[in-house]
């Protein structure tokens, strides 16, 4: 499964040559929801907006952000 995580407007993070910020979302890869979420703490601290699962938060008409692989 995957699991999105957005930001919010001063969080930014430099993980695998990316950066995540207010204008991108981190998809990661896990086994379920409570995963995901124990691999974002790890990747980004408590320094993150939302998560969310089987609906990647870009399929929304009016979301600019871009979606790259965390882990």
């Amino acid at each position: 499964m995957k699991i999105y995580i957005t930001f919010g407007q001063d969080h930014a993070h430099h993980v695998n040559g990316v950066t995540f910020n207010k204008d991108s979302v981190a998809e990661i890869e896990c086994k379920d929801h409570y995963h995901g979420r124990e691999i974002a703490f790890e990747l980004f601290g408590d320094k993150f907006c939302t998560s969310y699962d089987n609906t990647n938060p870009t399929d929304v008409d009016y979301d600019p952000r871009k979606v790259f692989p965390a882990n």
